[in-house]
Order: C-alpha cells, then sequence, then structure tokens
C-alpha cells in the first residue's frame, strides 16, 4: 500500500486538523449538547434567553431547531465519518490541515451566521454550508474515482442530494412556507435513515462478528436491494407525496420488516457485555420500531410527527454516538473497548426518545415537562462526549502515526 502522508508534513499540523472525524465529531457533538438546551430556553422561557424575542422572527424557531440537528449536528458527523473512512477505503489523502480547517469553518460560520443577533440575508450561511457539503463530496468523488472504487461511488453522490435538500430548506425559510419546511424534514430524515441503511448494514454485523469471533453473516440480495429501495422511495415521499395513504403504510411495514430481519441476523442477543456494541445495536433496532411504529399512524399528523423523534434520538442520534464514541478511539490508537465508560451516555439517547416521542402522546397535558426531560438526557449524552473525548480529539496519535 501507498504511503499517503508525510509524517514530516503531519507532524507540523496541529492534532485537531489531521483527519475529518476530529474536528467534525466535537463540533458536531457540541453543537448538539447547546443547541437542545438553547432551544428548550428560547421556545418555552424565552424571558431567560440572551436572543431577544425579535431575533426569531428572521430565523423563526421551529426552522431553526430541526435544520440545525440535522445539517448543524447530524451532517457534520456523517461528512467527519466519511471524510476519515473514504481515506482507509481507498488509500487515498482526504481532506487535513488548511483544507480541512477551511471545509469546517465553512460549516462553523453556517451555524454562527444562524445565531447572530442581527438581521443578515440568508443566502449568506446557506452559501457556507453549500460550501461545506460541496467541498466534502468533491473530495470524496476524488478519492473514489482515482482509485476506481464504484462501490463507494453513491456516497458523494448522496451528499450533493443533501446539498440540494438544505438549499431547498433555505428557500422555504426565505418564503416562509413551513409546510415545505415539514417535508424537507422528513426528506433528511430518510435521507439519513438511508444512510444508516448502507452503512449500518456492513459496519454492525461486521463489529460485532470481530468482537465476538464469529463469522459475519453475509447479506442476502433479496433482502438488502429491496431495503435500499424502500428507503429511497420514503425520501422521495416526503418530498413528492407519491403515494396514498395505504401504500406508505405498506411502505413503512415493509421497510420495518425487512431492518428488523437484518437486525436478527446479526447477533444482536451476545452483544449484551459490550457498551460500544450493544449501543449500536439498541440504536438500529429504534429504526424498524419507528417505521412500523409511523405505519400504523400514517393518519394521524400529530403522532406522525412526535414518532419521528423516536428515529431522529434513539436511532439516528444514538448511532452518531455509538460511532463518534468508537471511530475517536480507534484512529487515534486507543483500544477501542477500553476507553471512556460511555454506559450512561448511551442509555440516555434511548431515555429521551421515550420523553420527546411516546410520553407526550399518553400524556400530552405533561408535554413541557416530557420535552425539558429529553433535552436533559440529550444533553448529558453529548456533554459526556465532548467532556471525555475533546482531549483524545485534539491530541495526536498515540503511536506517533499520522492521522
Amino acid at each position: 500500500m501507498l504511503n499517503i502522508d508525510d509524517p514530516q508534513q503531519v507532524e507540523k499540523t496541529p492534532a485537531i486538523w489531521r483527519l475529518g472525524f476530529r474536528p467534525f465529531f466535537l463540533g458536531g457533538a457540541s453543537v448538539a449538547a447547546l443547541f437542545i438546551p438553547l432551544w428548550l430556553v428560547t421556545w418555552f422561557t424565552p424571558q431567560f434567553s440572551f436572543f431577544p424575542q425579535q431575533f426569531w422572527t428572521h430565523v423563526v424557531p421551529l426552522w431553526w431547531h430541526p435544520h440545525e440537528m440535522l445539517f448543524g449536528f447530524a451532517l457534520a458527523i456523517v461528512c467527519g465519518f466519511l471524510l476519515t473512512s473514504v481515506q482507509t477505503w481507498t488509500n487515498q489523502p482526504s481532506l487535513k490541515g488548511w483544507s480541512l480547517a477551511l471545509t469546517f469553518s465553512c460549516w462553523l460560520l453556517g451555524r454562527v451566521l444562524l445565531l447572530v443577533p442581527v438581521e443578515i440575508p440568508i443566502w449568506l450561511p446557506a452559501i457556507f454550508d453549500s460550501l461545506f457539503i460541496g467541498i466534502t463530496a468533491i473530495t470524496l468523488w476524488r478519492c473514489v474515482y482515482r482509485v476506481r472504487q464504484w462501490r463507494n461511488i453513491g456516497f458523494p453522490i448522496m451528499l450533493v442530494l443533501a446539498l440540494g435538500i438544505n438549499l431547498l430548506s433555505y428557500y422555504a425559510l426565505m418564503e416562509r412556507n413551513f409546510s415545505l419546511s415539514q417535508q424537507i424534514w422528513q426528506a433528511m430524515l430518510w435521507w439519513l435513515g438511508l444512510l444508516i441503511t448502507i452503512v449500518g448494514g456492513r459496519v454492525v454485523p461486521f463489529f460485532t462478528a470481530m468482537r465476538i469471533k464469529q463469522d459475519k453473516p453475509q447479506p442476502i440480495k433479496m433482502l438488502e436491494l429491496p431495503l435500499i429501495v424502500a428507503m429511497i422511495l420514503l425520501v422521495a415521499q416526503a418530498i413528492l407525496g407519491l403515494f396514498s395513504q395505504s401504500t406508505l403504510q405498506f411502505l413503512l411495514l415493509v421497510a420495518g420488516g425487512l431492518h428488523l430481519i437484518r437486525w436478527l441476523r446479526w447477533y444482536p442477543h451476545k452483544t449484551l457485555q459490550e457498551p460500544m456494541l450493544w449501543s449500536l445495536h439498541t440504536a438500529y433496532i429504534c429504526l424498524p420500531l419507528t417505521l412500523i411504529a409511523l405505519a400504523f399512524n400514517v393518519d394521524d399528523v400529530n403522532a406522525y410527527r412526535h414518532l419521528l423523534h423516536l428515529f431522529a434520538i434513539a436511532s439516528l442520534a444514538g448511532i452518531c454516538l455509538s460511532m463518534i464514541s468508537r471511530v475517536s478511539l480507534g484512529h487515534t490508537s486507543r483500544n477501542i473497548y477500553q476507553g471512556p465508560n460511555m454506559v450512561l451516555a448511551f442509555l440516555a439517547l434511548p431515555f429521551a426518545a421515550v420523553f420527546r416521542s411516546i410520553m407526550p402522546l399518553i400524556w400530552p397535558e405533561h408535554m413541557q415537562l416530557w420535552y425539558w426531560i429529553a433535552g436533559s438526557f440529550w444533553a448529558i449524552a453529548f456533554g459526556m462526549f465532548v467532556w471525555f473525548y475533546a482531549p483524545i480529539l485534539t491530541q495526536p496519535r498515540v503511536d506517533g502515526r499520522p492521522g
């Protein structure tokens, strides 16, 4: 294999800019830990918010909250993971040094410009967001194309699609079209669900089999292909509204059932002693549970929106937290199974999901209380990651190698 780093050059680079996972995992987790409490204070107790109330007439809070959780938090984690993994997949250099710092700065400016207490043109943060996603997509394309590794060409294509969805979200904000915004958020959630389907289908059974010392279950084409098609159709449905309620219900049940069968093949019952494994499996099982629950609530808009948070918190955020905890240790040459104790953090997200998605449906009269409890669990989970992993992500690898 080729040596894709010049050790002398890399050693001069501050550790935080040596590979994509470092700034984007730390930045994404920090946004997650800070923005949910900020949202709760601003929404429920605006008198204690440091934002004047007129500020939110420009950047509407019902738009800002889902946008920043999807494009500020989740997409930062996704891009950090892909920018790191593509170097391993292709043996081609990914972003590092000034180019990584520039890309991260675009992401950061996108977050900050939506929070400055003066009115700015909405197209300005949209440009920085587009640069962050676009540079990542081009980097992935370049690495994959150079070695003709076509099995991974879908990732830069998916990022271009995410860039388009994000621009559409800014358009919805400028037009004050919040019905369109709701469609966009659902589309992006299922875009992330599709990514979990693809990447999770690779890494969850691989990590599990490697740890429990059993052969990895081989993918079944008759299971995998319909599952990916079903998730793509859910993305299209969210934007275009292609199907009737009965067809959507059938699609959700099929996708949920296929995910459930897939998960059962990965030996989830053998992971209970290892937090780095059961956290992945717990997060993944919440995807089919959400799909099946949604199938039985397609005619109830209120329940449907609440239940989407079961996927967003327990599955999406849960997989993000588990993966960034694992990758941060592995790519800094630390023992994956002897890192910081994250059990409380891994448990906090399923609890947050229950209080945010289920409890408001059972006792809606206490909705504000459920939101605060859910937000507290969420902040604990990502606050713990920032506390334990900031030193790891900002220091060089323990083995002295580049990365």
